[in-house]
């Protein structure tokens, strides 16, 4: 079952918490056996116009993936090292994902999603970063 939803995602690192990212955005909720999926487009704020970013959701992980001007697909999971190749126009990064904090309340009518992580380049100290999401449904 396919739902149009407002989308919220924010993000922040250690780096600056001041300087957060947030986006608001239109998006379809869509409800599966066993997994919710999030689909939107990201835009200038976000600086990755031309992308378009899916969640997908289960009860105890979630990945998110890009396509379009930026491409990745990042796995949230508390107990496993995610590895991501993250190609931007200005070039490809090696990152890796160790979640620290994972909380999924999702159902069929939307919900929200928090992970705190460390994210990690090849040959830089990993940086503390936290996302949150949350999913209205219309």
């Amino acid at each position: 079952m396919e739902k149009n939803a407002v989308i919220q995602v924010k993000s922040f690192s250690d780096l600056d918490e001041g300087d957060a990212i947030e986006v608001i955005t239109p998006g379809k909720f869509i409800v599966k056996e066993n997994l919710y999926e999030v689909v939107y487009e990201e835009s200038e704020i976000s600086g990755m116009k031309g992308t378009t970013t899916t969640l997908k959701i289960e009860e105890d992980r979630f990945i998110l993936e890009r396509v379009g001007t930026t491409c990745t697909t990042m796995e949230f999971k508390i107990g496993e090292m995610g590895l991501s190749l993250y190609n931007t126009p200005y070039g490809m990064l090696h990152l890796h994902i160790d979640t620290k904090i994972l909380d999924i309340n999702i159902d069929e009518n939307g919900g929200s999603i928090y992970a705190k992580y460390l994210l990690g380049a090849e040959g830089q100290p990993p940086i503390t970063t936290d996302i949150k999401v949350k999913i209205k449904v219309q």
